[in-house]
This record gives structure tokens, sequence and C-alpha cells, in this order.
């Protein structure tokens, strides 16, 4: 039997990523958080409701914070891993801008430390890294970012996380570590924080409130993004970790680069509007709304930001739900389930 260890996974991303790989794999699983404002154990709690005991049996939770190394005891308790998926990080781009340095800590140093954890396991055969679509910057019309395109970091979020992606590259390259990166973008699903855009208008449709939509500076062109559910982002990360043979097949990269790269990407670009007028659609009620235009008045919000998904449907893998179907099934749970709405 496999062993993964998940970092933050009492995070929204990562109590996905336990999900699925409970449904869909027999493997141990250790989630190591620090519990701080994006962790939730009750996101673990009410996931694991879904499954029998011996199911549960499989996941174990360990508290840490990864600003801190991990130490001998700790890594002692923790034990070897065949897996280790970083998801760890802050992620909330106004809070980086207020509190750039918290972001250097939980991002760069934190992704450093469990790198070094990860080059004493004796058994580790795959370390995913999960980076993020804004390490690029904003994506003008018609540009869809490529997995080795240059970086473009416009707020401190992104450039930590871009930080924490060259540490895995480098670490690759030194001490010939099994690492990938994945982008993800604007990804979305059940017990998301309740301050993030979708679940935010989810509850201001849901309780006849204005929904503001970030714009450009003439207030007229919504900003638009590909979204993509939690659950075919951990999908596509259980695609690579079991095809590695199909990522060993891939062209030689420019220079001789190691540590491949994925975006993990959702089906279709949408801009805001047109997501917060289907999440009105799904509750049968009319939008109100706003443009407004944050990026003037706020530095770091980009108005588009665009991944090119074609690397990973070559090698085999794309979402296989509609994202319609996604967000009306986010909506109707979400409705459901309305102690996830409330801060």
């Amino acid at each position: 039997m496999k062993k993964i260890l998940l970092t933050g996974g009492a995070g929204f991303i990562a109590h996905h990523v336990i999900r699925h790989f409970l449904k869909n794999t027999d493997w141990e699983i250790v989630s190591l958080d620090r519990l701080d404002y994006s962790g939730n154990l009750n996101r673990i709690s009410d996931m694991m409701n879904e499954f029998d005991k011996e199911t549960q049996k499989r996941v174990r939770i360990v508290f840490h914070d990864l600003r801190a190394e991990v130490n001998q005891m700790l890594a002692a308790d923790l034990g070897e891993f065949n897996y280790i998926l970083h998801l760890a990080a802050s992620s909330h781009v106004d809070r980086s801008i207020d509190h750039p340095m918290e972001f250097v800590l939980d991002n760069v140093v934190a992704t450093c430390n469990i790198l070094n954890f990860a080059r004493q396991q004796k058994h580790l055969e795959r370390l995913i890294y999960f980076s993020t679509d804004e390490v690029f910057g904003p994506a003008p019309d018609g540009i869809n970012y490529k997995e080795r395109d240059r970086y473009n970091s416009t707020n401190p979020y992104s450039a930590t996380k871009a930080g924490g992606e060259e540490l895995a590259v480098a670490y690759e390259n030194s001490y010939h570590m099994p690492i990938y990166v994945t982008h993800t973008m604007n990804v979305f699903g059940e017990r998301q924080h309740p301050e993030k855009y979708i679940p935010n208008t989810i509850k201001r449709v849901r309780d006849g409130e204005l929904v503001t939509i970030h714009s450009d500076e003439t207030r007229t062109l919504p900003g638009s993004r590909h979204y993509i559910h939690a659950s075919d982002v951990a999908d596509g990360c259980l695609f690579l970790l079991k095809n590695p043979n199909k990522v060993q097949e891939l062209p030689t990269d420019f220079g001789g680069a190691k540590c491949p790269k994925f975006n993990l990407v959702g089906p279709v670009e949408w801009n805001n509007l047109e997501l917060a007028q289907k999440i009105a659609k799904a509750q049968d009620k009319e939008l109100q709304y706003r443009l407004v235009d944050f990026h003037s008045s706020r530095p770091g919000h980009d108005l588009r930001y665009a991944l090119d998904g074609n690397l990973m449907k070559n090698l085999g893998w794309e979402p296989q739900v509609s994202i319609e179907e996604r967000i009306t099934q986010v909506v109707q749970w979400t409705l459901a389930n309305e102690r996830w709405l409330k801060l």
C-alpha cells in the first residue's frame, strides 16, 4: 500500500484531494497542517462522513507549522512516504499586499522546509509542488501561457509562489529529486472559504445583495478566468502520479530543463459577469451587479489570467464533467449546507 503526505490537508483544495484519493486509491494518507485562517479541520470531518470507518482509518492528521523545519522527532513520527503533495500556502492576494513577509515565510521558507524533509525520504517516487497561474501575470487577449513561459509576478503572493517553484526546480537539479510542478487557476468547489468569489457570489445572490464584478478601468470589460473544480485538480494530480511513463515520453525541454511542469486548466474561459449570471440562474434569481475597477485602485488584481491546457490533454487527461454542471452542483450543495457561507 502506498503512503502519501499532503501539506495543508485541512485547506480547501487539499481536502478535496484527500476525498478523491480515498475514493480512487487504497493509499494511506497523512495530512500535515498548522490550521491557520484558511485551514479548517471541519472540512475533513465533514467530508469523511461520506466514508465507512475502515476507509476513515486511512487518514491521519498531524499538526505542524512548516515555517519551522521538520525536526527529527516529527520526521520519525511521520515516517516514510511514496508521494508528497505540497499544497500548503498562503493564497489571498490582498493579504499578500498588506503582509508580504508572511507570504515569504509561508510560501518560500515553508517550501524549503518540506523539500528538505522530502530529500531525506528513502522511497519517494514523486513530490508535486502546487504553483499558480498567477506566476505568469496578466494574459493579453489571445494568449494562454504554457508551462515554461516567463514569469511576471504582479503581487507578493504570486512572487512567493514563483519562489517556491524555483526552489522545487533547484532541488530536482541539485539533489536529483523526482519533482513535478503544477499550475492551477481559480479552483472552486464545496467548502471553499466564503471570502472567495464563487461562495461570496452564491451568498449575495441568495440574499438579494449587490455583486461587485472585477472589470477594467472603463468598467465595461469584466475580468476573465478558466475555472476548475477542486475534484478535477485532484483527478489531474492522481493521473500524473499513476502515469509516470507518459511523462517520461515527453520531448526534451530546451536546455535540458528538468522538473516537468503541468497546467491543470478548466475546460472553458468565462468572464466574471458570465459566471455570476450562471450562479444566479442556478438559484432562479436575478443578478444585481456593478462593474468595479479593482486594478486601478488596488494594484495586484490582474484582469485576465489564462493557461494552456494542451500538454495535459495530449497526455490523456482533461476534466470529465462540464463546468456548467460543476457550477450548478456547487451552488446547490452550498445552499443546502449554508454553514459554509459563514465567516
